[in-house]
């Protein structure tokens, strides 16, 4: 087997790899997606020798019968049978080393996640001072939403008329004239 600092790294790699996108995670146990993101970012799945079949086939032997993750031994046993299939022309103790290499120290990596889209489309699309009608009356002059007050009607119990300008004026109308 590998010394210890290397089995230390990667111990390390697993426990990145078993939180990454689950915020209940502790680390102990790898779910069969971040397996396969574990595979393609390490370059184990080569698509020539290795596939994500390969990869799934072999998380599906080596996990307990009724459990659908696989703890840190498990993940060892894995990458010790996917190791002569990725490393063909290598004696299988080579193989093992060389797999523990590609895994060692690595974290997910989060390349392709989707980005603000910054086009002149889209510009255009989500300038508020350039909407007309009722989505205008949604945005103050700088652009920032109103939230409620924007979208819904908000009743006024004043016994006017909604649009009527001189609200609040009745009383001293009646005064002068008396």
């Amino acid at each position: 087997m590998a010394e210890s600092a290397d089995m230390e790294q990667l111990l390390t790699a697993f426990k990145k790899f078993a939180i990454h996108g689950d915020t209940k995670a502790i680390g102990t146990e790898l779910n069969g997606k971040n397996w396969a993101k574990l595979c393609k970012d390490c370059k184990i799945i080569d698509g020539k020798n290795v596939s994500s079949t390969d990869v799934d086939i072999i998380f599906s032997k080596v996990k307990q019968k009724t459990s659908r993750v696989i703890t840190y031994e498990e993940f060892q046993r894995a990458l010790e049978e996917l190791a002569p299939k990725r490393f063909k022309g290598q004696s299988k103790e080579e193989a093992v080393q060389s797999i523990f290499r590609l895994v060692e120290g690595r974290e997910p990596s989060n390349v392709g996640v989707t980005k603000v889209a910054r086009t002149a489309a889209v510009d255009r699309l989500t300038d508020t001072s350039r909407y007309t009608g009722s989505h205008k009356e949604r945005f103050n002059e700088s652009g920032k939403g109103k939230g409620r007050e924007g979208r819904e009607e908000i009743v006024e119990d004043t016994g006017y008329v909604g649009a009527y300008k001189n609200a609040g004026t009745y009383d001293t109308k009646m005064k002068t004239k008396k």
